[in-house]
């Protein structure tokens, strides 16, 4: 058995080679095609949507993947095969997600008060020309306020993206704003940018079931960065 048995060389928009060595080729009926070594669940090389093409070239078989939009090509050639096999797959597109952000958003829009007394929903999924916010609100003070939320740890970037809409919904409505942002967690730094802006953090408690998730409980009290950095 020759443990060196598959070259693969890719040209387009850059230029590789794989050396001789085992590999996995992996071709579905969506005719995406990818090359897979002994690390890592990414291919090593890929292509969507291709043209394959498989042929006999003395005693190797070469087996290539090509687009014209852009120009690129992948072109594997086979000395020796281990393990060949075609499999039926059924199509369904029958994946369901539990947590989903929008699955936590529907439920936060059925009770805000959740996150404070008197608040109510206006709109969800406010779409503005950079992005999605979440929920926009009204407080029972009449102001709005706009919540972003996270399933995950709240990052830098998830501040800004909450600090733009607000600003946004401020200047559409030429209204007092707030801005809420509700995650499990909040980074450090997140959470000295969240402070300079003046915007609100909840801490958010969710559990993941099926056939949906639920909200255990919003926790209003904001941590400043300093009792954050001394937890």
């Amino acid at each position: 058995m020759n443990p060196n048995n598959v070259y693969v060389e890719y040209w387009g928009r850059a230029a590789s080679k794989l050396p001789l060595g085992k590999r996995l080729l992996m071709i579905k009926g969506d005719s995406s095609f990818a090359i897979h070594q002994n690390q890592l669940l990414r291919p090593t090389n890929y292509m969507m949507h291709a043209a394959i093409k498989c042929e006999l070239l003395g005693e190797k078989l070469i087996v290539s993947a090509q687009k014209l939009k852009p120009k690129e090509k992948i072109t594997v050639a086979f000395d020796s095969i281990e393990f060949i096999n075609a499999f039926e797959m059924e199509e369904k597109s029958d994946l369901r997600l539990f947590g989903s952000e929008k699955e936590l958003s529907n439920e936060l829009m059925k009770d805000l008060t959740f996150i404070e007394p008197g608040l109510k929903p206006v709109k969800q999924e406010k779409i503005f020309r950079k992005g999605i916010a979440d929920i926009i609100a009204e407080d029972a003070n009449k102001n709005l306020v706009v919540i972003e939320l996270k399933r995950r740890q709240a990052d830098f970037a998830a501040v800004s993206q909450l600090h733009r809409y607000m600003k946004q919904v401020e200047k559409l409505k030429n209204i007092k704003t707030r801005g809420i942002l509700i995650a499990p967690d909040i980074r450090k730094n997140a959470l000295e940018l969240l402070e300079n802006y003046g915007l609100e953090y909840c801490k958010l408690d969710f559990e993941i079931s099926n056939p949906k998730s639920t909200i255990k409980g919003v926790q209003k009290k904001q941590p400043t960065i300093r009792e954050y950095l001394n937890k």
